[in-house]
């Protein structure tokens, strides 16, 4: 069983970091060693001297082994724009990237990576989340964000890692909204147009329980 994915979303803000650190806990559940990765963040706060992000922080505090945020987000940008524009004084370099997520790879059963944005947002001048998903060779987990337009973004997003050459080897449905009519009529379209198998539903919550978020949740199949 493959323990290490690159974590995308159909959009900005559809529950990626809830999705990753769920997934994270679901692995501790089996058993398993697990360290979280976000290469680039924007919109971080200054503490100490450090620029730190609040969804990589989460990951960090979610590992089951100690890891240095230096590690876990090489990439802290202070203005919350996308990376291409906040890190014009200090790109993304891919190397530096596959650099931290080797020494990640070395601590743990799984190195969970979560992207900037959605599939195609940039992460440098010429570079974006799909490029980064490539360089890591990792098979992709789609995060859906269910709302109006969750059908669309979901398809596009799927069709857009096939056309990447990458295998999406599931996806799961963020309840991000709390009183979305047609909810689960829209998850259960989704589910019939992805080849990739739906691994568990995050139900809307105000404070999220881990634990038992990951407790919902299924890991991909091999291959």
């Amino acid at each position: 069983m493959s323990t290490h994915y690159f974590i995308t979303g159909t959009d900005t803000c559809v529950g990626k970091t809830w999705a990753t650190v769920a997934l994270m806990h679901r692995l501790r559940q089996l058993g398993k060693t697990v360290v979280g990765m976000k290469p680039v963040a924007s919109g971080c706060t200054l503490s100490a001297g450090q620029l730190l992000n609040e969804d990589a922080l989460m990951l960090q505090a979610a590992a089951s082994v100690a890891v240095p945020y230096s590690l876990v987000n090489p990439y802290a940008y202070l203005e919350a724009v996308s990376p291409h524009l906040a890190g014009r004084q200090n790109p993304l370099k891919m190397d530096r990237v596959l650099a931290c997520y080797a020494q990640l790879h070395a601590l743990a059963d799984g190195v969970l990576v979560e992207g900037a944005g959605g599939w195609l947002s940039p992460v440098n001048a010429d570079e974006d989340n799909s490029d980064l998903a490539q360089a890591l060779g990792l098979p992709v987990i789609l995060v859906v964000g269910i709302r109006l337009g969750c059908i669309n973004h979901a398809k596009l997003t799927a069709q857009a890692i096939t056309a990447k050459g990458l295998h999406c080897a599931g996806w799961l449905a963020s309840c991000i909204e709390p009183n979305l009519p047609y909810q689960q009529e829209n998850i259960e379209t989704v589910q019939a147009a992805l080849a990739a198998p739906l691994l568990g539903v995050l139900p809307y919550q105000a404070v999220a329980d881990f634990t038992g978020l990951a407790s919902g949740l299924q890991l991909p199949e091999p291959g």
